[in-house]
């Protein structure tokens, strides 16, 4: 005899699942999905723990994230794989944690750079100007080159996406929280 579910069901188990996941912490590493052949995989955001030392903002002034992280729906999905920060066209750009820089060079219009990092994660920054080289090693908060122009990200902003095992993550979740503005008594009462 075949059980019929209803139409709600898959939705029902979902949530539950989602559910228990919350409850239950987060996933780790070993639990991620494998990264398919295109190189491009995308998950939910796993949250840094104790063992992941937070990463230094990579450029002076405010944080202003001018377009956020967008995680796709499915490998292939509209997204956006990073986020967009506001920059100036020559500020300079630093590491935001050690690693070793895995490549340099030019992707269809724009120039980028990737570093590898410890603890699987991977970062790139596009549009940057680099005379850096693949293997060279870099320091957290050594400057690794310059913003520039192209891409999809607009003028006067640069590009950051993480990956972590081959999935890319929203790259806030490795940074401490940008500090929050505290309004102030503008009078004295009187």
């Amino acid at each position: 005899m075949r059980t019929h579910l209803p139409p709600r069901a898959p939705v029902v188990a979902l949530a539950l699942v989602m559910l228990l996941v919350a409850l239950g912490g987060r996933a780790d590493a070993s639990e991620m999905p494998a990264t398919p052949a295109s190189g491009i995989a995308v998950s939910a955001d796993p949250v840094p723990d104790a063992v992941h030392p937070r990463w230094h903002w990579p450029l002076e002034g405010p944080r202003e994230v001018t377009s956020p992280y967008r995680a796709p729906a499915h490998e292939y999905g509209a997204g956006h794989r990073g986020i967009d920060v506001m920059s100036a066209i020559g500020a300079e750009v630093t590491a935001p944690a050690e690693g070793r820089v895995a490549f340099r060079g030019t992707v269809v219009d724009r120039p980028l750079l990737t570093i590898e990092h410890p603890g699987g994660y991977v970062s790139t920054f596009e549009p940057l100007i680099s005379t850096w080289e693949p293997g060279d090693t870099v320091a957290a908060g050594e400057v690794i080159g310059t913003v520039a122009v192209g891409g999809h990200a607009a003028a006067d902003t640069v590009h950051l996406g993480v990956r972590l095992h081959g999935v890319y993550i929203d790259p806030l979740l490795l940074f401490e929280p940008a500090a929050r503005a505290v309004l102030l008594p503008c009078c004295d009462g009187s």
